[in-house]
């Protein structure tokens, strides 16, 4: 009996152990900045920044830089592929595509599509495709840029966008009343429910998101049903990037960047 009651009792303990163990984060290293937005790294060790308007990619060694006056502003960028890195002028309703030297390699301009596109969200799409959401009729489509062909792919949205981010195969969305959606290359929807109000989101997968609200950063499970503080030194920042287990805090002065474990 008395081994039995020290079983539960290990048991029990393991049970309450695993749910409150907490991100691991180890500061890194930090890199001087003072530019506009902080967009990220990617595999090869550069990082990514937009200053005045000026899109650059960063390492020790060298800076490439790319910008286009005539454009306007830089509403998005993609980093998913170094190798085609997409910019989107949402003013000028134009995607332009760049190599890893930072050289134009295409600029498509939807208002010269022959079905009417005014595009508000893109983001890279597997099999030489972008995400695009035309505000035109409110749906979620994909475009070939090797065929300069457009198809839309799903059904209006009710509301309008307030964040989104997207990998090759799946399209997340937050709406202005804080649901989460995401759809699929065929355009299927699916509710992830609602997201608690915040100043910057990453979305890690279909379970986990990261959000800071004034300066807390928070890591939410769902699939958990659990919430985290992330603890960092900054007690302000501007955003936060997250990708691959490296966490960056963009402050008024440079970046930080944290190696942070999710269990």
């Amino acid at each position: 009996m008395k081994k039995l009651v020290l079983l539960l009792f290990i048991a029990s303990f393991s049970v309450v152990f695993g749910q409150t163990q907490n991100p691991t984060v180890v500061r890194m290293d930090s890199i001087r900045f003072n530019g506009d937005a902080f967009l990220g790294y990617d595999s090869f060790g550069f990082y990514y920044t937009i200053n005045n308007n000026v899109f650059s990619k960063i390492n020790k060694r060298e800076t490439l830089e790319y910008k286009n006056v005539s454009l306007g502003k830089i509403t998005k960028v993609d980093l998913q592929n170094p190798l085609k890195i997409v910019l989107f002028y949402e003013n000028f309703n134009t995607v332009v595509t760049l190599d890893n030297q930072l050289n134009e390699t295409q600029k498509i301009n939807f208002s010269e599509n022959l079905i009417p596109i005014v595009a508000t969200a893109i983001g890279i799409a597997s099999q030489n495709q972008l995400w695009v959401y035309n505000s035109m009729n409110q749906q979620l489509g994909l475009y070939d840029y090797l065929s300069a062909t457009y198809k839309t792919i799903s059904v209006p949205f009710t509301e309008s966008i307030k964040n989104y981010v997207s990998d090759f195969n799946v399209f997340h969305w937050i709406d202005i009343k804080n649901n989460w959606y995401m759809s699929d290359i065929f355009g299927k929807i699916t509710s992830n429910g609602k997201v608690p109000d915040f100043d910057s989101i990453s979305i890690i997968n279909q379970n986990q998101f990261m959000y800071s609200k004034n300066s807390v950063l928070i890591l939410h499970d769902l699939e958990k049903e659990t919430k985290t503080q992330i603890e960092i030194s900054e007690k302000t920042f501007k955003k936060f990037y997250y990708k691959d287990q490296i966490l960056s805090i963009f402050t008024a002065t440079g970046i930080t960047n944290y190696k942070i474990t999710i269990p």
